[in-house]
């Protein structure tokens, strides 16, 4: 099998380890800098190119796109999709996974459970998303953030007032949720590959910090999840449409709830927290799942 990763870093853990994984079970691997690579948007032979070579032959890809480039690297898959490259995770599932709020509404609408939350435009109904939400503290997120960055909580309501008009008025989207006091500062990262849990870890954030994200700072350690942990974690990534994912949740007092759903999750903190190959697993379902030409959108874009 030859495969493609579209990555900017090829010096990141989780990247070296699916190189490793992939070279270890005999597949060859290149890493492609998304940004670096064109694409040749014509009918009936679309092509791309990286740095100037053009990139044929490949029977997958694994798009392993930031945040911060989530449109262009979208286009890009979708590019390889339409030249007939298998993908480990589809653009139109990582584009709604990137999207806070219609990721949400999706999960409400398939019953999995999540924290109160509220969306709404007009700064001056600042009272009423609060009051929606049971009112403070309350969790405010930035629809386009990643990795902790733009999540802040407003404990009282006056900060949190303070927060959401400030976000507002700087034209930015939100979404503002109820704060699960129960869990304090941890929660979960389950690790779903082909619709099975395969390892997960419990994340505590860094003292004075509700975060628990491990790039701020955070700690890990596996832990046991219960079978109702287990059913939220395949339900989330299924209802997305991933075949990879990181689904975070909490331990609230009415079950578990899903704060968000990772479409290109890190593997080292579940590695080591796990002790579980997780690399590997995943070149493995790429092996028996791949099949050229046979992508398929699950929903509209």
């Amino acid at each position: 099998m030859k495969i493609a990763m579209l990555a900017r870093n090829a010096n990141l853990y989780s990247h070296k380890r699916l190189v490793e994984a992939a070279k270890e079970r005999g597949h060859e691997i290149d890493i492609l800098n998304t940004l670096r690579v064109t694409m040749d948007i014509v009918s009936h032979r679309p092509g791309a190119r990286h740095n100037g070579e053009k990139l044929v032959g490949y029977d997958a890809v694994i798009p392993r796109i930031g945040a911060s480039i989530t449109q262009y690297g979208l286009a890009v898959l979708r590019q390889f999709e339409m030249m007939g490259v298998w993908p480990l995770n589809e653009s139109v599932a990582i584009g709604r996974s990137r999207d806070k709020l219609r990721s949400m509404q999706i999960f409400a609408k398939h019953g999995l459970g999540l924290p109160v939350t509220a969306f709404a435009h007009d700064p001056k109904q600042t009272d009423e998303v609060l009051k929606m939400v049971g009112g403070a503290p309350v969790v405010i997120k930035l629809l386009e953030g990643t990795q902790g960055i733009g999540v802040v909580l407003g404990e009282t309501e006056k900060s949190a007032k303070s927060v959401i008009e400030a976000f507002r008025g700087a034209n930015v989207n939100i979404l503002v949720q109820e704060f699960i006091k129960e869990a304090g500062s941890s929660d979960i990262r389950i690790f779903v590959i082909g619709g099975k849990v395969v390892a997960s870890m419990m994340r505590t954030g860094a003292e004075g910090d509700f975060r628990s994200n491990l790039h701020r700072g955070g700690t890990a350690k596996s832990i046991k999840i219960t079978p109702e942990e287990r059913s939220t974690a395949v339900r989330a990534a299924k209802v997305m449409g991933l075949n990879v994912a990181g689904v975070d949740i909490l331990r609230s007092n009415h079950g578990p709830v899903i704060m968000e759903v990772n479409s290109s999750p890190g593997l080292e903190g579940i590695e080591n927290a796990s002790g579980i190959d997780v690399a590997s697993r995943i070149i493995e379902f790429m092996e028996t799942h791949m099949a050229s030409g046979k992508t398929k959108t699950k929903g509209k874009g």
